[in-house]
């Protein structure tokens, strides 16, 4: 279980790599979100780092999630 600045962290992380995609398009933001989660919980906390995944992981999302 994550603390609660860490989740908060995470939650903007989030907004901020989905902010141009739709909150219709679930399938493309939990893509995301379980790939910003992973990263925490192997350690990687910092900002630039989750934004980097998050990145990473929408460049990544099947087309039909874009």
């Amino acid at each position: 279980m994550l603390d609660p600045a860490t989740t908060a962290l995470l939650r903007a992380v989030l907004d901020e790599v989905c902010e141009k995609v739709s909150r219709t398009e679930t399938g493309a933001r939990a893509h995301v979100a379980s790939k910003i989660l992973e990263a925490a919980t192997r350690g990687e906390t910092s900002l630039d780092s989750l934004k980097q995944v998050g990145r990473e992981a929408l460049s990544e999302a099947p087309t039909m999630w874009r």
